[in-house]
């Protein structure tokens, strides 16, 4: 393959794979992620993205602006420019620079689940497969021409987590096999149907509240889709509660209230919802370490007055 001068636009994690392959394959001359952020304790947190670059002695820029600073970057005089979460729309200057144009990795089967949180979205809503699409940008988020898709199954026990990890590495693969085909100028670009849009959108703290009005398959789902980060809470006597993992229980109690401990099982707490039942097998009280369900209910909390009680 022709070692063309790529410019990486990207800051999660998810990126990672992609960038670590492309310094292997082509000249990436330049690394754009977001300005590194303050933690919770006052350091600062820099990407994985980053620190690799900085490792593999590439330039690294960090605009607040991409709109307003981005004249260094196109003095790299990049062949392709390729985004990954970049986290900013790109403007038109850089869209319309690069010979090979400027080439986006998406975290879904576009139309679907255009936005900042596709995996969490698709596990939440139940979807059964997710994937990668690569496409050429515009402007619009996520709009642009499909060049090419591939396609995983979405597991019964997949978690936020391993799905990304999935398509973290699926993402990598697909790119690295569609330059050439970029390159060679032998592809066709497929328009994205504008009547089957749908959004992923970012998380919220709303999001990450369960309501145990709701179906066992939405809960369970939803716990899921925010595992690991940013995790899914009820209250408990007013107290947080993490719920981390839960599974379909298969009792129904009809005089219970949605939200009530109905039984307590050896590996889970029984929950009544909408439609049935789940088992919370995973949690974590405010302020203590994330544990198991049986360890919760031998050691934490006295077992006969948790029956009975609601989680809201």
């Amino acid at each position: 393959m022709e070692k063309i001068k790529i410019v990486f636009m990207g800051t999660p994690e998810f990126g990672l794979p992609t960038l670590e392959k492309l310094v292997e394959v082509c000249d990436v001359v330049g690394v754009v992620c977001q300005p590194d952020k303050p933690s919770n304790r006052g350091a600062v947190n820099i990407s994985k993205i980053k620190k690799f670059a900085l490792n593999n002695n590439i330039r690294v820029f960090q605009p607040v602006n991409i709109k307003e600073e981005h004249a260094d970057i196109l003095k790299l005089d990049p062949d392709m420019i390729i985004t990954c979460a970049y986290g900013q729309i790109i403007p038109k200057e850089i869209l319309t620079y690069p010979k090979y144009g400027c080439i986006n990795i998406h975290a879904s089967l576009l139309p679907k689940l255009r936005g900042g949180a596709p995996i969490h979205r698709a596990i939440i809503e139940g979807h059964k497969e997710s994937g990668i699409t690569i496409m050429k940008m515009e402007q619009k988020m996520d709009a642009g021409d499909i060049i090419v898709q591939e396609k995983i199954p979405i597991l019964d026990e997949d978690t936020a987590g391993t799905l990304h990890d999935k398509l973290s590495i699926l993402a990598r693969d697909t790119m690295i096999k569609t330059i050439p085909i970029i390159v060679s100028g032998n592809y066709t670009l497929t328009k994205q149907n504008e009547s089957e849009v749908t959004y992923g959108f970012n998380i919220t703290r709303e999001d990450e509240h369960i309501d145990f009005h709701k179906t066992t398959r939405e809960i369970v789902n939803r716990i899921r889709g925010l595992n690991p980060y940013p995790g899914s809470y009820s209250l408990l006597a007013g107290k947080i509660v993490k719920l981390w993992s839960a599974k379909y229980g298969n009792n129904y109690y009809s005089e219970a209230l949605c939200g009530q401990v109905t039984r307590l099982y050896e590996d889970g707490i029984g929950i009544k919802t909408e439609n049935g039942e789940v088992i919370i097998t995973e949690l974590q009280l405010e302020g203590k370490r994330k544990m198991s369900a049986s360890e919760f209910i031998n050691g934490v909390v006295n077992k006969d007055k948790l029956v009975g009680k609601i989680f809201e």
